[in-house]
């Protein structure tokens, strides 16, 4: 397929999501990959175009290196496609699926890479509302990538406009109580998501799972999450203390929680499988370690 008369299209999505597939791409007249994600369905649903619309403005307006960058918005056939950056990785939820728990170094640095991230979003009033293993792409060269902005909000007012009538937006495993009870969605609802996932990434497993999503959800609001075994006390302490139920009992933001977690990010260990060796130049690292010393010297 080819669309806009530049961007031809592999035949086959590299995933699927609530909106609509995302497949990898070639822009002809740039002669770069990238990724194309279009509509489901062509009209019908005005309320799923003005997310997709949405979406497309907030990875506009996030400007950083943990975010897809967005290249075009266009309509093509009736249906609303958007063009962004091809990302080469693997979902922290393929991870877990093929390495099972993750070293507590590297759930820690992941973590925290989406909380540089989120750090960006909430200071544009930008939450996610679906933080979980399936967004987070972990690159060859160890950075993250956060996925999928088509469930967030700008500001406490969309959260009306864009949720349906008895539906509650978002994957039951990873929302905050607040968003199960009250349809409400703040920067301290994305922490408890990101809590969900580190987690399973310590564990392995879903932290509240069930046979229907009215069971997780009771979950989610009335059971307390238990300790992961064979961590660090202190890890726990962040776990328990980012996975409260009330919202003013987390930490306070996403570059609070990033700071409690650096101390856990170190001495990561080698993934085989999953990224370069660490004898093989990386440019994407080479850049954010001299950064990093600048800013510390």
């Amino acid at each position: 397929m080819l669309i806009a008369d530049r961007y031809e299209l592999d035949e086959l999505p590299r995933g699927r999501g609530g909106m609509g597939a995302v497949h990898g791409g070639h822009d002809r007249r740039l002669g770069r990959r990238v990724a194309v994600k279009l509509l489901r369905l062509p009209g019908g649903d005005e309320e799923l175009e003005q997310r997709f619309a949405r979406e497309a403005r907030i990875l506009a307006t996030l400007d950083h290196p943990g975010v897809p960058t967005l290249y075009d918005f266009g309509t093509h056939d009736e249906r609303l496609f958007q063009v962004m950056q091809f990302v080469d990785g693997v979902t922290v939820a393929d991870l877990l699926a093929e390495h099972g728990p993750l070293p507590v170094p590297w759930a820690a640095a992941i973590a925290a890479q989406a909380c540089a991230v989120l750090t960006a979003a909430h200071a544009l009033s930008v939450c996610h509302r679906d933080l979980k293993p399936a967004n987070l792409m972990l690159c060859p060269d160890g950075s993250v990538k956060v996925m999928d902005f088509g469930l967030a909000v700008l500001r406490e007012a969309d959260v009306a406009q864009f949720t349906r009538a008895g539906q509650i937006l978002g994957t039951p495993s990873y929302m905050a109580p607040e968003q199960i009870q009250r349809g409400v969605a703040e920067p301290r609802s994305d922490l408890y998501a990101l809590g969900c996932v580190l987690h399973e990434m310590l564990t392995g497993v879903q932290l509240f799972s069930g046979p229907t999503a009215y069971a997780v959800f009771e979950k989610q609001v009335k059971d307390a999450p238990p300790e992961v075994p064979d961590v660090p006390r202190a890890l726990n302490a962040v776990l328990a203390e980012t996975l409260a139920k009330a919202p003013e009992r987390r930490p306070a933001g996403a570059a609070v929680l990033y700071d409690r977690l650096g101390p856990f990010a170190r001495d990561l260990p080698p993934l085989p499988g999953f990224l370069r060796p660490p004898d093989e130049p990386s440019p994407g690292r080479m850049y954010a370690r001299m950064v990093g010393a600048v800013l510390s010297g």
